[in-house]
């Protein structure tokens, strides 16, 4: 098997952004082991190589299956504004999975077992990502790592087996539950949002469209009829009445240049009836929904992810903007949009009414495809980012400590990491997503990916570990629900992958916490 030089470049990159980081890191924790260090490196990006397969493939395989992005493309931006999203909006998410789901102070944990849960944690759920991964599978990248910490933390609890402590009071069950409920509840609120939109999206632009383009051929097929009539009624006509009736028709040829004329100065009866037609055609407003619809939709999406941007990722810059700037900008933004959109669609007057459609919401799920990757990196790159952060930075103080300073260097590494992962194993879970779910095209994945961003951006500002997997995921279903053709077959086996990944990342990380613990 030939390797494409692409992939060639793509695997030189991770192992050289690799091996600097280990380089940079072997100062940055002084005279901690290094062995630990390298293989917590190797863990931490192996994940993030996984999450980049399965999650970010999850996340652009709608556009992708819509034709909307090429696999090149959607690296391009994936690489951008997946690792914004986790540099600019990951906080709250990366605490919650480092110190809010097992309580290890019962447990008086050294720095040594406290980062050998991370480390198991860390290969645990990548190991059950590559597997979902290869089945083409799209599970959730949270639930893995939270069921690999659990499942490590209970481990050393059962070891040490502490008079007075009960394992199962590590774990703090109620954020489990309410973590639990957001797993239900996100790909409900996922399909609910996308079904909602898209069928206000296919009744008012699509099925409006079908509808005008229908009564726009008939009118067509009227034309060449009359042409046809015309033809052989003058070949009917005398010499004389040829020249007459050729008369009558220069003359409505240069009356007919006034865009104001008067129907009824028309003296030959093939313009008489080809006018009629024209206004026939006018009347039916069939650029409406183009030129109204897409542009207020337009608008509404880029509101909804500027405002991501501005009270969310942008945030942490401290750029000084009061509620009313951020308002005013949102304002402009969609403004822009709209004018930008409505002269796009003035300019497509001319062109096939459908494919018209079709590429303009080609450019706004770009848009879309842009946000939920920011949306998706401030939740889920973190699965990665936080069990290492908190490694590296025991490694470096000698203590645990309750927050970590990340620095950039960490995000990039992992960032290139789930750009690799991306390229090398997510064209399996493009495909599921994509295309074998339900029929995706660029107005359906609009859809799917403008409801799944805004309800994914909304658990991260609340600081909740929901699964972007199960929103989007939802969202496609909504999609299918509303055109009557989900593929519920297969989502018996992904049901299935989403039910038992918790429990199968635990017990991996329980394998390899004694494995660690054992060997060092």
């Amino acid at each position: 098997m030939q390797i494409s030089k692409l992939s060639m470049f793509f695997g030189a990159l991770l192992i050289a952004v690799t091996g600097y980081f280990m380089i940079w890191g072997f100062e940055f924790i002084g005279t901690s082991s290094k062995i630990i260090f390298i293989l917590a490196t190797l863990f931490g990006v192996f994940m993030a190589f996984n999450i980049g397969g399965n999650d970010v493939a999850n996340s652009f395989g709608t556009s992708v299956g819509a034709g909307t992005l090429t696999l090149t493309q959607a690296l391009c931006i994936a690489a951008v504004f997946e690792v914004s999203g986790a540099v600019l909006a990951g906080g709250e998410v990366t605490a919650t999975i480092r110190s809010g789901i097992v309580d290890l102070e019962k447990l008086s944990v050294s720095p040594n077992e406290f980062i050998y849960i991370m480390m198991s944690a860390l290969i645990a759920a990548a190991l059950w990502l590559l597997l979902a991964t290869k089945k083409g599978w799209p599970v959730s990248t949270t639930h893995a790592i939270i069921g690999a910490i659990v499942g490590s933390s209970m481990t050393l609890g059962f070891i040490l087996d502490l008079p007075g402590v009960s394992v199962f009071s590590l774990v703090k069950w109620s954020k489990i539950g309410t973590i639990a409920f957001s797993w239900v509840l996100s790909p409900l609120l996922g399909g609910l949002a996308s079904y909602l939109l898209y069928k206000a999206i296919k009744k008012y632009i699509l099925n409006y469209n079908a509808i005008a383009e229908i009564k726009i051929e008939k009118l067509k097929k009227r034309k060449k009829e009359l042409k046809k009539e015309h033809k052989n009624m003058f070949e009917s006509l005398s010499d004389i009445q040829k020249v007459n009736y050729t008369e009558a028709m220069n003359r409505d040829i240069y009356t007919m240049k006034d865009p104001n004329f008067d129907p009824t100065d028309l003296d030959s009866e093939y313009f008489k009836k080809m006018d009629e037609l024209d206004r026939q055609k006018d009347e039916l407003k069939s650029h409406q929904a183009l030129e109204l619809g897409i542009p207020a939709i337009a608008a509404l999406g880029i509101a909804v992810i500027t405002s991501m941007l501005l009270f969310k990722g942008l945030q942490n810059l401290q750029l000084g903007l009061s509620s009313l700037h951020n308002y005013l900008i949102i304002a402009m933004v969609s403004a822009t949009t709209w004018m930008a959109m409505f002269i796009f669609a003035k300019t497509l007057r001319r062109s096939d009414l459908s494919k018209s459609t079709f590429l303009m919401f080609s450019w706004l799920q770009v848009f879309t495809a842009s946000g939920f990757a920011f949306s998706h990196g401030s939740n889920d790159i973190a699965n990665a980012v936080g069990p290492f952060a908190a490694i590296m930075d025991t490694l470096a103080t000698g203590q645990i400590n309750a927050h970590a300073q990340i620095p950039p260097i960490v995000m990039i590494t992992f960032g290139v990491a789930l750009i690799v992962g991306l390229w090398f194993i997510g064209k399996e879970v493009i495909a599921t997503v994509g295309t074998h779910l339900t029929k995706i095209h660029p107005a359906s994945g609009f859809s799917a990916e403008l409801s799944a961003a805004s309800v994914v951006m909304l658990a991260s500002v609340l600081g909740l570990p929901v699964s972007s997997t199960h929103i989007l995921i939802g969202a496609i279903l909504g999609i299918g629900i509303a055109n009557a053709q989900t593929n519920w077959k297969l989502m018996k086996p992904i049901a299935l992958a989403w039910i038992i990944t918790l429990p199968a990342s635990a017990a991996l990380s329980a394998i390899w916490f004694i494995v660690f613990r054992l060997v060092f």
